[in-house]
Formats: structure tokens, sequence, C-alpha cells
């Protein structure tokens, strides 16, 4: 049985529902005995009080026993009902659960409904009222004789409902249902026919619900009663509303109900809506910004249609037209006071319709929806007083409302935006094929617009697989063009953003569209605009979400992105215009690269392009490189390998050879060899379909280093000589002699050392002949390695003392460290081990201080092998363990190899001095990165 069909009813004739029929109760007296415990349920009646009821007149001398039997009866016939009677001292109770009695059933529904009223829920609490009235079904216990002892509780029950409905006409009225209202006000007036106030609230409500000869009758019909049975005319309130009626007056505000549907398959953003709608409470103010397509909207009328009960007065939803159309406040203003039923004509000024709007919400609070707002000017006129709340949207970053709650909404994250697509297109489609519909989520940028729209595409078209828009959305030079449905398009969206652009930030939005997926610093946009101190531009685009801060890099700078499908849009956009920001943006990725390679610990051969064209960038941001450049490298090399593919690409073929040419320092010394490969490899593809000799030279040159470190000696040694005949044809001696090197290196790994000395002793005078100090250190360091390798002791020793003199006088501690390993050496083969333990440690003590991991990985190689030789093995284990695990790291082969060798036979041997001295010997040809990588020197 439900909570509206209760067993037992006072509330009109008493009744007794029991499964399947209605209970006999006997006679009179049972039923006066019963109806007396029912007003009074849950508490316990005494005796004497139901002896007065049941016998008014004369007791009888048995009346505890004919209670007695009359309760004994009840409960025999209210057996199958949950009520129990119980006997308590000399009185009864009968206890039962709320809602079996309709009177309790009744009270506790108006109290509720007055508990919903409170907290702005009146919806609710109309819906409670009317249902509470509804058990009513007449006069209670209409059909027993009553007694005194009943009056009090059914004058204060009688006064209840009276409030009840009084409170249901009131909040039926101010929710605009008229209708419904006149109901209850009938009903009303039927026990209380005089009440000129019910009279006048019929009265109007029959007018406002477009019953004005019905609201005429009913003031005749009182006025009649008035004076023919009272004597009197109508008051001057129910004059008032018979003169509103006769005019035709409207309600004094129409309840505006304008919010757009809910979107049924909203998905995700639980954070946001909790936030959002905790905003929206009596006063509250909030703004949903975030860039085009995002779905801003979505979330303030999803959050609006949660909250709206709490607003019956109404709920405004007024279109700014944000980037499209700006409505001006005056024109929104116009449409807001005519929703509110303001007379023809309105005023004429913005100031005063603002104020006739405040006035009209100053007693009705309502629920202001104001979307796509162009700024706060455009918002401010329509900010409310008192209680009302209001939720802001818009493209642009609103930050001037005083005291709004700010949400900014990002995309989606995957799990949600698959969960929408899912919605959208089902779940029996996509599970089928999981991976192709996360590739359309991610190819989506995770932007809810796109999403609905790539979801629309394929609920219309059920022949298609997820696969096949798939694969149409792989191509980004179409992407936009296939996320379109019906009025559903994303390009649309973002056009409206763009064209409010002033032209800096066009050109700008443009220019980033053409830079790639990855994080850009803030100094970019300088590039681009080619002047310094763009920042208003770069707060313009920032405002406008079409440009999102993502942190800061290690060294502190702002870094930006733009969103996914608006970086397609942006280089869909894009011009030859806009090729001219390109090149200064990579010139100044190639200014960063060679300031912060000048302050690698070494340099020496570095190749530059003369033809790459430098932009100069803030001396703020070039102070952050020079300050620490192995961590801006570490933070933006990323970004390097990415601007040396888009130059290439855009045919700029010098400032691509240029810059991944200033790169090679950094990937030495990190022992990036893919992505050294990979710029150079490009590079030479664009240098050659340009005719640029030189950059061919320089990225052969390069790609046969990393040959080298791979130990593809053919190979190396072909590019090597390809790029020395370019440098020969073109007049470079610098150049030809750093590819002889790089052929001495290949002829000192191959164990051919006369070949080496040869090559290495023609580049030394091309060095000397170019006064180039760096160079004829290096040279001179490569011939006393050969030296070591042929046995050639005092030779080793002339050249590694010249090159140690250089490296010291030229203050480059680096060198100094490379050398020192060749003096280890070269003392352990004289038989000098402590001189040899002490140069190696000092080359692992300046290799450690620049944080050289890869040479210093071979000074603890050689230490290691000294120190197992001279017997410390736990030592000479642990450094060797080391050196390992860092090659293994940075995919140095020849040098992880090596080394497991060399802790094979030791733990096979005795340790024998021999051991590590026929180690060293074995692997001199790979004694330190920095011997034989030419760029890295």
């Amino acid at each position: 049985m439900t909570v509206d069909q209760p067993t037992f009813r006072v509330l009109g004739p008493l009744e007794v529902r029991l499964p399947g029929s209605a209970a006999r109760l006997g006679g009179p007296k049972p039923r006066m005995l019963l109806a007396t415990l029912l007003l009074h349920a849950n508490h316990t009646v005494g005796g004497d009080e139901l002896a007065e009821v049941l016998w008014p007149d004369h007791r009888p001398r048995s009346t505890a026993a004919n209670l007695r039997t009359y309760a004994s009866a009840l409960r025999a016939e209210l057996g199958q009902a949950p009520a129990r009677i119980r006997a308590l001292g000399a009185g009864y109770a009968i206890e039962l659960p709320p809602h079996e009695l309709d009177l309790l059933l009744f009270e506790e529904r108006v109290a509720a409904a007055r508990e919903r009223r409170a907290r702005g829920r009146p919806d609710e609490a109309a819906d409670l009222l009317a249902r509470a009235l509804a058990l009513w079904q007449g006069v209670p216990l209409s059909d027993l004789p009553g007694s005194p002892l009943w009056d009090r509780r059914l004058e204060r029950l009688a006064q209840t409902r009276l409030r009840a409905a009084e409170d249901l006409v009131e909040l039926l009225m101010a929710a605009g249902e008229y209708g419904e209202a006149a109901g209850e006000l009938r009903a009303l007036l039927a026990d209380h026919p005089f009440r000129e106030d019910l009279w006048r609230r019929l009265m109007l409500a029959l007018h406002w619900s477009g019953r004005q000869g019905e609201a005429l009758h009913a003031f005749g019909t009182i006025r009649a009663h008035l004076v023919t049975e009272l004597g009197i005319e109508p008051g001057p309130e129910l004059r008032r509303a018979h003169e509103a009626v006769l005019a035709g007056e409207p309600p004094p505000g129409v309840v505006p109900r304008q919010l757009p549907p809910d979107l049924v398959d909203f998905t995700g953003r639980a954070a946001e809506v909790a936030a959002l709608t905790r905003a929206l409470a009596p006063g509250g103010v909030a703004v949903v910004t975030g860039p085009p397509g995002v779905g801003k909207t979505a979330l303030a009328v999803r959050c609006a249609h949660a909250v709206r009960t709490a607003y019956p007065h109404g709920q405004l939803f007024l279109s700014l037209g944000g980037t499209a159309q700006l409505v001006e406040p005056g024109e929104l203003l116009a449409e807001a006071l005519r929703a509110l039923g303001a007379a023809e004509p309105l005023p004429p000024t913005v100031h005063e319709r603002a104020a006739l709007y405040r006035t009209l919400l100053a007693g009705r609070p309502m629920l202001v929806v104001l979307d796509d707002a162009a700024g706060a000017a455009q918002v401010r006129h329509l900010l409310p007083g008192g209680g009302s709340a209001v939720v802001v949207t818009g493209r642009r970053r609103i930050t001037e409302l005083p005291g709004a709650a700010r949400i900014d909404l990002d995309v989606l994250p995957q799990a949600e935006a698959l969960g929408l697509l899912t919605a959208i297109v089902g779940a029996e489609r996509l599970e089928r094929e999981p991976e192709e519909a996360a590739a359309i989520v991610r190819a989506c940028g995770r932007l809810p617009l796109a999403i609905r729209v790539a979801g629309a595409r394929l609920a219309a078209r059920p022949g298609w697989s997820p696969a096949v828009l798939r694969r149409r959305l792989d191509d980004e030079t179409a992407r936009l063009a296939e996320l379109r449905a019906g009025d559903l398009e994303v390009r649309e969206s973002f056009d409206r953003s763009y064209r409010l652009l002033p032209d800096d930030a066009a050109r700008t939005f443009r220019a980033l569209g053409l830079l790639g997926t990855r994080p850009l610093p803030g100094w970019v946009v300088d590039a681009v605009l080619d002047r310094h101190r763009s920042d208003d531009v770069t707060d313009v685009l920032v405002d406008a979400n079409l440009l999102r801060p993502v942190g800061t890099d290690p060294l502190g700078q702002p870094r930006y992105r733009l969103p996914d499908l608006l970086r397609v849009d942006a280089r869909d956009k894009a011009g030859a215009v806009d090729m001219p920001a390109l090149a200064r943006v990579v010139a100044g990725w190639t200014a960063a690269a060679e300031h912060a390679t000048a302050r690698l610990p070494t340099t020496v051969f570095r190749l530059t392009s003369p033809a790459a064209r430098r932009w100069r960038l803030p001396e703020d941001a070039l102070r952050r490189v020079a300050a620490d450049p192995v961590s801006w490298f570490g933070a933006e090399h990323e970004t390097l390998v990415e601007a040396v593919r888009l130059a290439a690409d855009a045919g700029l073929a010098g400032a691509a050879w240029g810059l991944a040419a200033a790169l090679v320092p950094y990937f030495d010394l990190r022992c990036h060899l893919g992505a050294w490969e990979e710029t150079h490899r490009v590079a030479l593809e664009a240098a050659r379909a340009a005719g640029d000799r030189a950059g061919e030279a320089a990225m052969l040159r390069g790609l046969g280093q990393v040959a080298l470190y791979r130990d593809r000696y053919v190979q190396a040694a072909g590019m090597f000589r390809r790029s020395r005949v370019i440098f020969r044809t073109l007049g470079d001696v610098r150049g030809e002699a750093v590819s002889i090197c790089g052929l001495g290196a290949v002829g000192q790994f191959r164990g051919d050392q006369a070949a080496a000395s040869r090559h290495f002793r023609r580049a030394l005078g091309m060095f000397v002949s170019l006064d180039d100090r760096s160079g004829e250190a290096y040279a001179r360091q490569a011939l006393g390695r050969t030296c070591l390798s042929a046995g050639d002791l005092n030779g080793a020793a002339d050249w590694l003392g010249g090159a140690l003199r250089m490296a010291r006088e030229l203050g480059d501690a680096h060198r100094e460290g490379c050398v020192s390993l060749q003096i280890g050496r070269l003392h352990d083969l004289a038989g000098e081990t402590g001189r040899a333990m002490r140069a190696q440690g000092r080359a692992l003590t300046i290799f450690e201080g620049f944080g050289d991991r890869h040479c210093a990985a071979y000074a603890m190689q050689g230490l290691g092998g000294l120190q197992a030789a001279r017997g410390d093995w736990r030592h000479g284990s642990a450094r060797l363990e080391s050196s390992l695990a860092i090659f293994r790291q940075l995919g140095d082969r020849s040098g992880e190899a090596a080394t497991r060798r060399l802790l094979s036979e030791l733990r096979r041997s005795s340790g024998r001095r021999a051991l590590a001295r026929g180690y060293l010997h074995a692997v001199t040809s790979r004694q330190v990165g920095e011997d034989t990588a030419i760029s890295h020197d």
C-alpha cells in the first residue's frame, strides 16, 4: 500500500482499509474509540477522556470493562493492520507509522513543504502541499457525532489546512500556474465565502490565465454577497483588482522559463558541475570561460536545470552574441524587460532600463544565464541585485566581476571524451573497435563540440565503422572539413573567436599554427611580430582562450600552446604572408641554441651556417639560457628537433641545417644519437633540394659522426669523404679539416694507425694555417692517441704534453680532461700506476663537474681497471659497474661491451696487473667518446 493510500483515514468519514476490503468496526462506540485514538495517534489517551467521548451524558458502572471489550474487538478486526492498540495504565494508545494515517501524513507533508520552501525549492514545496491537501476527503470524522474533546485538535488541523492551501496558492501564483491556483482558491472559498483576499486572488488568477469574463463574474458574485448579506461594498484591494481586470493589466511579471533543454548525453565534468552548482546559490555570480567548442553553454545549462527549482520566479536566458554579432547592453535589457512583463514603452537609456530591470527582480529573484559574453562591460548592466543568481559564459577570460566564482574549462580527459562519444554513438558500435574510438577522440582534440560532431556523423552513417571516420580524421589538412554535421561546425565556432582578434593577435595566431605541437616559450610571439615586449598580444590570445598557458620550463620561462584543433585551424588560415614569421622563430631558436652551445663544456669543430638568419632574443631570455645551457637544452631539445623539421618543410634549408648543426654539441654531450641523426637527415634533404652545398657537407659530416658512434665504419668513412670533397670544392679549409679528422678516427677504430696518423697530421697543418688553436689541440691529442696505440710512448708523451699545455692556455678544462685520460694510459703503460690513477682521477673530476656523464663513464672505466689491477677489487668493480650502467643508458654499445669483457675477466681471474693494462690497450680506440666525437669537441 502506497503512502497516498493510508490504512486509516480521518480527514473525512472514518475509514479503515485492510488488504482486499474495508474493515467492519462494529457500532458507534468502537468507532468513536478508534477515532479518538487516531486523532491522538502514538500518544496515550487517558481512560477518563475516552469515557467522556463515548459516554458524554452518563457513564456506565463498568466503564473500564466496556473500554477493554471495545479495544479487544478493534484489535481482532485490525489484526492485519500495521497498527497496535495498547493498554497503558487506565488509558489506551494506537501505535502506527505516519504513512498509515492520513492525518499524520498530511502534517508530515506540510512540514516538509515548509522546509523545502525555506531552502529555496518552491517547486518541491508546491508538489508536497498539493499532495498533502489531496488527502482531505471532506470534514474530518463527518460520519461520527463528534466530541468536545476532539474540537481543539480539529481546529488546529483546520488552521493547518487553511495555511497550507494559502501557501500553495501563493506558490502557484508566483510560478505563473494561474489556472491551478484558481482551482485551489475556489475550494478555499467554499469554506470561507466572505474572505475578500481570497476573492481578489481568484479574480487575478482567472484574469492572468486568460479568463477575464470569469474574473469579472467572480467580482459580481462577491459584491452581491457583501451588499445583500452584510450591507457593505467591496474593500479597496478588491476594487483595485476589479480595475486591473477591466484594464487588462498583465501579471506583475510573467514568469519566464527560458532555459534551453538540457543535454541528455552530457558527460563528465563532475568537479565543474559541483563547483558551478554551489556558486548558483541565491545572490551568487559565476563565470564559465574556455576556448570555443569546449562546452561552456552545455555546462551552464546543465547546472541551471539542477538549481532552477530554487528560483520559482523564473529563469532568464540571454544570448549576448559573443564573437558573432555583439548585442548591446541596451538591447539585452530590453529583451529581459519584455520577458519580465514590463509595459511598453521601455525607458530610453541603458541606465534607466538597468534600474527597472533590477527593480523588477528585487522582489522576485531569478536565475539569469548570460551566454557567450564578449566581456565584463557587456555584462555589468545585466547583473541584478537581491537574491538572483547569475552564470556568465564567455570565450574570453572575464575577471573584472567582483566576487564571481571562476570556472575555466579545458578539453575533456580522455576517459570522459570517450564517454561522450559512446553516449552519442552507442556502446555496442564502439566496443568492437576501441582503439579506433580512442583515435577519433584524440583527433578531435578531446574538444566536446568536435566529439559531438564526429559522433553525429557516425550515428547518421550506420554503415561506417569507426575506422572509416578515424582514417578521414587522420589527415590534418582535411580534419576541420570533416568535423561538420548539419548546423554544427567546429571551424565556424573557431572563426567567431578569430574574427574579433586585433591584427597583431590574428597574425600571431596564424603563425603559431605553423610551429608544431610542442609548448612554446613566450619570446616566440616576439619573433613572430619581429619586436620585443609583445606580452600585450600574448595576453589577448590567452584572454580569448585561443592560447593556453602550460606552466614554465626549468629556467622559469612561461610556456604556451595552441589547443590541438585550434592549431590545425590556425595552420589552415596561415599563408605566404606568415612564412617570414616562421623564419624568424627558427632564427630565434638558432640564436638561442648557439648562445647555449657556446657555454657548453666543449665546442671545438662546431659547424655553423653563415646563411642561417639569427633573430636576437630578449636579453632576459638570453640570460636564462646562459645561466644553465644544459637545462635549457634539456627542456627545449624536442621543440628544437621539431623546429628543424618545420624549417626544412618550409624550404628554409639554411635555417634547417644551421639549427641542426647548432644542436650537435648538446646531442653529443647527452648521447641523443636518434635526434642527431633525425635532424641531420631532414636538413640534408632540404640542403640538397635547395642546392646548398655547404649545408650538404655539414650534414654529411654530422651523420658520419653518428655512424662512427654506432660502429658503422664503412658508412662513416663514406660520409666523411663526401663532406671533405664538398668542403674542398667550396674552399672551406676548416670544414675540410674537420672531415679529415673524422677519417682519422675511422682509421683508428679499424686499427689502421698509420692511416689515422696521416689524416690527423694533415688536419693539424690545416688548423695551424688557420690559427685554430682549439683544432690544433685536438689534433695533437689525436696524434698522441695514435702513438699510444702503436706503442710509441715517447711520441705520445710529446703530442699529449703539447695538447695539455694548449688546453690549459685556452682555458679549455674539458680538453684538459680528455688529454688527462690519455696521459693516464701513458703512465700506466710506462708502469707508473700511481701517476696513471691521478691522471684518470683528474679527468673524472673534470667530467663530473661539467655533468658530462658519457666522458665520465670512460674515466670511471679506466680508473676502475687500474684499481682492480692493484687488487682493490671492491672499488674497481663498483666503478666498472657504474660505467656499465651509464653506457647502457646512453646507448654506447662499444663502451658497454668493453666494460662487460673486463668485468667478466675480473670475475675469472685473480686481478693481475696485466689484465687491466691489457684492457686499457683494447679500448684505446674508444677510450672516451669525446676523443672521437669531433663535433662534441
